[in-house]
């Protein structure tokens, strides 16, 4: 059959926050897509984009390989891309013109391109991928091998002379586990082990249990997996993770779910699968706080070795909340965060400002919220609008100069909210600060009361002290002469 070039969009050096973090995980979308195809007798490789900067690097892969198909896969796992960061669509935009170069059928399967299909059409792709993709792309290089027509190949879009075809949309896949397991063997696991460890963090590796959110949070878009939730087998994970710990020594994963553990008794049956095989692990999750109150949830967890949750908090302000059909309660926070600290869990918020309506009290909530509870770590961003979603529709008339954040570290207010682009940066990093300085001062009074408690890296906290206080004086001093309305 013939070779297929797999590569992705996604650099991490162009997202100069997220590289400066330096923990980058593999495009495990690609890899599931690039599997289903070797197990159907296509031969595979994978240009991996993630540790690189510039798109020219694929030149010499196509000069060497001449390969039939490039198939540009994002990871649809990896939530920067659902942001459709113009700096990835750019570079996705110069590997379409570089593969049509080198004579490539060139395959376009991300949630950029599924919003806007028709700028990746212009740009030379001969095929998009609208949704998710492993099934569409099997079909659809079937049929090129076999020269039969495209138009009855679901969940693509193409141009016939000056014609946009967009065929009727493919239903999501309901048993994950008829996917192989995805081709780990064609990442470069050492290079992103060399870059791990300038982290100085346990170095990690992503899985997907599920597909999909049945949430109806009305600022979150689900381009790719859909409104549905499925769900692979506990049986078929515990297999992936004990591959992945016999090559690779791997012992700590980041399960990039929406939502982890949301199928009824999943975690206790996941639990029980890793005890069988006698498979020790730590791993971290993102869940809700009402489903974290269910059921024994918070115990399977902890037994099977969960060491953090990050919760999409967002607020502390139930008007808020309500407005973005978040679903969930303010006291839900306060406890499912007193739950899983009992637990020895650690618990992050991602915080969400300026969502249509905020004012000051919802804010001054926030911080309340995040001083009072001193979560292990926050997330802050403010409301992005993407296309898809109930929230986009309030504010599209607004997106006129820019839709489009250029990197994940952006900030930019592209809609005309309660304050400007310049209060939100500077909220931002006050936030920051004052959660460093509860936290330090959190570690202060526990030190007191029980020295023997004192590691490195509460004193570094303590110590710390001496330049949050006075910062997040003068931060909130600049921020209340800023924070006239927009």
């Amino acid at each position: 059959m013939s070779e297929i070039l797999f590569s992705h969009s996604y650099y991490y050096k162009l997202d100069p926050k997220q590289w400066k973090n330096k923990t980058p995980f593999p495009p495990l979308g690609t890899l599931y897509a690039a599997s289903l195809m070797r197990k159907n007798g296509y031969e595979v490789d994978l240009f991996d984009t993630n540790l690189l900067d510039n798109p020219n690097n694929i030149i010499p892969i196509l000069e060497k390989t001449k390969p039939k198909y490039l198939v540009i896969y994002d990871d649809g796992f990896n939530y920067l891309t659902k942001m459709c960061l113009t700096n990835m669509r750019e570079a996705c935009f110069e590997m379409i013109a570089i593969g049509k170069k080198y004579d490539c059928i060139v395959v376009v399967c991300s949630s950029d391109s599924t919003d806007h299909y028709e700028k990746y059409l212009d740009q030379g792709a001969d095929f998009i991928i609208k949704g998710e993709g492993e099934i569409t792309l099997l079909e659809l290089l079937n049929a090129i091998e076999n020269s039969q027509p495209s138009n009855q190949i679901s969940g693509i879009v193409y141009r016939k002379e000056t014609q946009t075809i967009v065929n009727p949309k493919r239903n999501v896949l309901q048993n994950l586990d008829e996917l192989p397991q995805p081709a780990w063997d064609l990442v470069d696991i050492e290079s992103y082990k060399a870059i791990w460890k300038q982290s100085k963090q346990e170095f990690t590796l992503n899985i997907a249990t599920t597909r999909g959110c049945p949430y109806k949070c009305n600022w979150c878009a689900k381009p790719i997996y859909g409104n549905r939730y499925n769900a692979h087998s506990p049986e078929y994970i515990v297999k992936e993770i004990q591959y992945l710990q016999d090559h690779f020594g791997v012992k700590r994963f980041w399960m990039c779910d929406d939502i982890f553990g949301l199928k009824p008794n999943w975690v206790q049956e996941f639990n029980r699968e890793l005890d069988k095989t006698q498979l020790k692990i730590k791993y971290f999750i993102q869940s809700r706080v009402d489903l974290l109150l269910k059921e024994d949830t918070i115990d399977a967890l902890a037994q099977s070795g969960l060491e953090e949750v990050w919760v999409g908090a967002e607020s502390a302000s139930q008007k808020i909340l309500d407005a973005m059909d978040k679903g969930t309660k303010v006291e839900e926070i306060y406890q499912a965060t007193q739950l899983l600290k009992a637990k020895n869990i650690k618990v992050a918020f991602f915080l969400q400002f300026g969502y249509l309506g905020e004012n000051k009290a919802d804010i001054q909530k926030t911080i309340a919220m995040v001083k009072a509870l001193q979560p292990d770590n926050i997330g802050i961003s403010v409301s992005y609008p993407l296309p898809g979603t109930l929230f986009y529709e309030k504010v599209k008339d607004d997106l006129k100069l820019k839709a489009n954040w250029s990197d994940s570290d952006d900030f930019e207010m592209m809609f005309n909210g309660t304050y400007s682009s310049s209060f939100y940066r500077k909220l931002q990093r006050f936030v920051h600060k004052e959660y460093r300085k509860a936290q330090g001062i959190g570690h202060l009074k526990s030190i007191l009361k029980q020295p023997s408690q004192l590691n490195f890296g509460k004193l570094m906290s303590i110590l710390k002290l001496g330049y949050y206080v006075p910062s997040v004086f003068m931060d909130g001093w600049h921020l209340k002469m800023n924070d006239h309305e927009s």
